[in-house]
């Protein structure tokens, strides 16, 4: 790896030990709380007298939700025992490899999602944003060489994103 590959590296390594990772992993685990009482209660409610399309897009969303979010509590959990010493940046990256941050996207055109509670649907907007967040700074930290050019829109996308992961906002 080259010297400027490092700096790279140091870089975003001191971006994701700072306030702005604290920040992310606080939002992030309680993103997992709110979400799992959600589902035990209101949700849960609400899913018993859904029609039954939205009533299978409910199960099928709640068990990709669920997925979503235990894959990036289980990164936000790596990063922060890295940063905390508990583990070395190679025991991360070895661990890390069975983490998808990526793959869960949610087709709101499906039938039935306008018939979804409106809070579920919130949870799934917010698992989504975080999820995109986490990317972008796990792309920052571990493949600082690899990221794709996106398209124009999605560049300004992608980047002011990165600027909120990295400064917040």
């Amino acid at each position: 790896m080259s010297e400027h590959g490092l700096n790279t590296v140091n870089f975003a390594g001191r971006a994701a030990a700072s306030s702005q990772f604290k920040a992310l992993y606080t939002e992030g685990m309680s993103l997992v709380e709110e979400t799992a009482s959600y589902l035990d209660g209101p949700g849960r409610a609400a899913s018993k007298v859904l029609p039954r399309v939205a009533s299978v897009l409910y199960a099928a969303e709640s068990m990709r939700l669920t997925t979503r979010l235990m894959q990036m509590a289980s990164w936000l959990l790596l990063q922060r025992a890295v940063n905390n010493g508990e583990m070395s940046r190679d025991q991360v990256l070895a661990e890390k490899n069975k983490v998808r941050l990526d793959g869960f996207n949610v087709d709101k055109n499906a039938p039935g999602w306008l018939d979804l509670p409106e809070g579920f649907r919130d949870l799934v907007e917010r698992s989504l944003r975080l999820q995109n967040r986490v990317a972008l700074l796990d792309r920052e930290i571990y493949r600082p060489g690899d990221t794709p050019v996106p398209s124009n829109e999605n560049g300004v996308r992608a980047q002011l994103n990165l600027l909120h992961t990295a400064f917040g906002a």
